[in-house]
């Protein structure tokens, strides 16, 4: 994938071998369920980001809550950064997190003009940039957005009294010596003569020898409490529910965008009444609507740019610069369906359930039910790499759609470096592709303590429509819903949510009200 990169080098490298196969360990678990626990439903994870420098860990659940970890490894260390270079770390570190906070983003709420239930949900969470020291983030349901930080606050503590209670004299004097009730303090032409202090050293009497028991006031910050304070609440300008949310960090980063099912608002954070619509796909009859959007995102290092998917599969470019409302896109990314090949579902599992730009911003990635595809914004004639990923359960799609699994939104990721890509599948199993050149990874892990429990063959080709298909079928029959090891598909464990870190070979995604985590 890198090899078109170019990187500015003016001498094209010779192709270099493909990288090997990550061997993937158990990290951590937050929220392990013992074994016939039952699941509260609002304790399900829906949302799982990753900061930019990968130190913090952001989820949220069905129950609008989002929890907060924090890097430790990292940490415990201490020294300058040179310091820590010099440290030559054995190969086993990791990165490791501890829990940090929590706080109620959203609450349940009820739209009396529409008689309709909003639900606390947390669709998305987003970091931003960080100041003084403080945490700053967005986090959605399907109505409002919210903008929140979390800042470290020392408690002040008075560590000892101003005076010895049993050895003072004097106190009650002190509090009756600075009202003077003289009436001789007013002078001529409004004048006033102060006495106060006068009357204040008059009355206040100090033992023989002075005060040996006299103590000044300690301040002393013993500890520190996280304050968590919701700066902005972004409300009342989607009609439809909001799909995702997405700030430009290439920018200023004042900017945001959010998305539904028709529209893309452009906001700024300090701007909470108002936003402008820079997409607008309702047509004027709603019968006449055809798609919808599923998914936007700006592009990492392009503060104008931006992409947003749809239900039918394609992926637009749009550019804020064109216009100020982007009706019309730059580029569009879209693979056509073979003559013939076309069926009841075809439409239902070529919409696109996620998107993910690369960190240069050279490659889109993006999820369908059947399938990953990564694209290159300078080729739209066709996505460069494909990866199967639920193939197999071609044969089950009617099963899939009495039960509304084929609408399941899956989503995916990239690596820091660009080599890899990875998303879920059912039976809280997640896969990990290679999509360097010439690389064949194909890693499929669960969701457990022993995450290689589960591990399926390695096909040659992974990129390649074919090679996997026959891999994973070979495990059973056409309709038997079992992986390449003979093991039945669970559609009720599903893993959605997952992250990579954005600079070591470290995932975290969520099975159920788990939080798992995994390096290599």
């Amino acid at each position: 994938m890198n090899g078109g990169d170019g990187g500015g080098g003016g001498v094209a490298a010779a192709p270099a071998d493909p990288p090997p196969p990550l061997d993937w360990k158990f990290s951590q678990v937050f929220g392990e369920r013992t074994a016939g626990e039952e699941v509260q439903e609002v304790d399900i994870i829906s949302a799982i980001e990753f900061d930019k420098s990968g130190d913090h860990l952001a989820t949220g659940d069905r129950g609008g809550r989002v929890v907060l970890f924090e890097r430790t490894d990292t940490k415990e260390n201490g020294g300058s950064r040179k310091d820590l270079e010099k440290i030559d770390y054995a190969t086993s570190r990791h990165p490791e997190f501890r829990y940090k906070t929590e706080f109620q983003s959203h609450e349940p709420e009820f739209d009396y003009l529409k008689s309709l239930e909003i639900e606390e949900k947390i669709n998305k969470i987003r970091w931003c940039q960080t100041a003084n020291g403080a945490l700053f983030l967005l986090s959605t349901n399907d109505k409002t957005i919210k903008f929140w930080k979390v800042q470290e606050k020392k408690v002040k503590k008075v560590a000892s009294m101003n005076m010895d209670p049993s050895k003072a004299v004097g106190k009650s004097n002190i509090g009756s010596s600075s009202v003077s009730s003289s009436t001789s303090s007013h002078l001529a032409n409004g004048g006033y003569k102060d006495t106060s202090s006068t009357n204040l050293i008059n009355d206040f009497k100090f033992p023989p020898g002075g005060i040996p028991s006299l103590r000044l006031p300690v301040v002393t910050y013993n500890e520190t409490s996280l304050v968590t304070k919701c700066r902005r609440v972004y409300a009342h300008a989607h009609d439809y529910h909001i799909n995702s949310i997405s700030n430009n960090r290439s920018g200023d980063g004042e900017t945001f965008i959010s998305a539904d099912d028709l529209r893309i608002n452009l906001w700024n954070l300090e701007i909470s009444n108002q936003s402008f619509n820079i997409v607008d796909v309702k047509p004027a009859n709603m019968e006449d609507l055809t798609e919808v959007i599923t998914c936007a995102e700006f592009h990492p290092t392009h503060c104008s740019t931006l992409a947003y998917s749809s239900s039918k599969g394609s992926i637009r470019l749009i550019d804020l610069r064109q216009s100020a409302l982007c009706d019309k896109h730059s580029k569009l990314f879209e693979e056509h369906e073979a003559p013939g090949s076309k069926s009841f579902f075809t439409e239902i599992i070529a919409s696109t359930s996620d998107l993910k730009f690369g960190r240069d911003g050279r490659y889109i990635l993006s999820r369908d039910y059947m399938t990953l595809k990564l694209w290159d914004i300078n080729m739209d004639s066709g996505p460069v790499s494909t990866f199967q990923v639920h193939d197999h359960l071609r044969p089950k799609l009617c099963d899939l759609y009495e039960n509304d699994s084929i609408f399941d939104k899956f989503e995916c990721c990239l690596s820091g470096d660009g080599q890899r890509v990875a998303t879920g599948s059912y039976s809280n199993l997640f896969r990990v592709f290679g999509c360097a050149p010439g690389s064949n990874e194909s890693t499929t892990l669960e969701a457990s303590k022993n995450p290689m429990r589960r591990q399926v063959q390695t096909p040659s080709r992974p990129s390649t429509l074919s090679s996997l298909t026959r891999a994973v079928r070979r495990g059973g029959g056409e309709s038997s819903g079992v992986d390449a090891n003979g093991n039945s598909f669970d559609f009720t464990t599903k893993l959605l949510h997952l992250a990579w870190h954005p600079s070591e070979n470290s995932i975290a995604c969520a099975a159920a009200n788990s939080l798992y985590m995994y390096y290599a």
